[in-house]
């Protein structure tokens, strides 16, 4: 989501309408508006773009999130900072209209350039470990740009609203449907996986995808929060994919969608050992009874066959689900769990 399509609120009240624009006019703290425009940044990445001491930044990102203009979740042992979405829109004419061609906007945007490569950099190397296990897998299916391509097909044109990539892993479904989201979240449980996922996005553009570390058995969301909840390739790495699944389905808005894909019945023992498979695929039936049990019922299904000549060939298979409810009907989405 761009700068450009954020609207500001109506009827702020007027102190915290005070409080916001007096948080913002201050020189440090207006240029971590203007970085955090650009995407959600650590406080180590805005000590070394801004050159000032960690208890400072602290203390200015307090005093933005006490304002309302930004928000933190945490990471494991680290804390990430992005603008709050509406509380940011009383100042985006100020952000928006700022000259980002001179000094200082122009040499945070180049220190900015390089925490984004160094980032790159040591995701790549940390990604480059598991390429042999995740090529091998590869090799065993259809090729990814087949499914994608059946995952696009599946969804069709339908508008997105709010996207959630449940075990987002390297950001893969990320990158391919939040361009046509209006806001788009991942989550997964390995910091070092978000890594990868956030500089993936980093290079696609899409710097503004929220990301959260959290557990896929108990996601920090409320109910009904997602028009369209994604849960690609993640049930097979499960003790409790059942538990996993009704999780997700209570993340599904009123007339929302579940996607998922995962791989069909197989027989292939070696992914428990070589890729910590804990099962071996789903049987069409099952995943059915499942979304069914937790109140979404079925839209389409469908199966794409391994390429030719592969040597344990696998089925991925694509399950869409729908929950039937009427918006006007459903209680509001509960708040998420910061």
């Amino acid at each position: 989501m761009s700068i450009e399509s954020v609207r500001p609120p109506t009827d702020i009240p007027f102190p915290e309408a005070l409080a916001m624009l007096r948080a913002a006019a201050e020189e440090s703290r207006l240029r971590i508006l203007a970085l955090l425009a650009e995407g959600e940044l650590s406080v180590s990445d805005l000590t070394d773009i801004l050159g000032q001491s960690q208890p400072r930044i602290s203390r200015h990102l307090k005093l933005l999130v006490e304002a309302g203009l930004v928000e933190r979740h945490r990471e494991g042992a680290w804390a990430f900072f992005r603008l709050r979405e509406g509380g940011f829109g009383l100042v985006e004419p100020l952000i928006a209209g700022l000259e980002r061609g001179r000094p200082p906007l122009s040499e945070d945007r180049a220190r900015l350039e390089a925490v984004r490569a160094q980032r790159a950099e040591a995701a790549q190397s940390f990604f480059a470990r598991l390429a042999p296990k995740w090529d091998r897998l590869r090799s065993l299916h259809a090729p990814e740009a087949t499914v994608e391509a059946a995952v696009v097909d599946l969804l069709g044109a339908r508008p997105i609203q709010n996207l959630v990539d449940l075990g987002t892993g390297t950001g893969r479904m990320l990158t391919l449907l939040a361009p046509h989201a209006a806001r788009a979240t991942g989550l997964d449980s390995s910091h070092a996986m978000l890594s990868v996922a956030r500089a993936n996005l980093e290079r696609a553009g899409l710097s503004r995808v929220d990301l959260r570390q959290g557990d896929i058995h108990a996601p920090p969301f409320g109910r009904g929060s997602f028009d369209l909840v994604v849960v690609h390739q993640v049930l097979h790495y499960l003790d409790d994919p059942a538990r996993a699944l009704r999780e997700a389905c209570r993340l599904v808005a009123p007339g929302g969608r579940l996607l998922v894909v995962d791989f069909a019945p197989h027989e292939i023992e070696a992914l428990r050992e070589t890729q910590a498979h804990r099962r071996l695929g789903f049987a069409a039936e099952q995943i059915a009874n499942w979304l069914e049990e937790a109140g979404l019922g079925p839209v389409a299904h469908r199966d794409i066959a391994p390429a030719d000549g592969t040597e344990h060939p696998l089925t991925v298979t694509l399950w869409l689900a729908e929950d039937r409810r009427v918006r006007s009907d459903a209680q509001p989405p509960e708040r998420a769990v910061a």
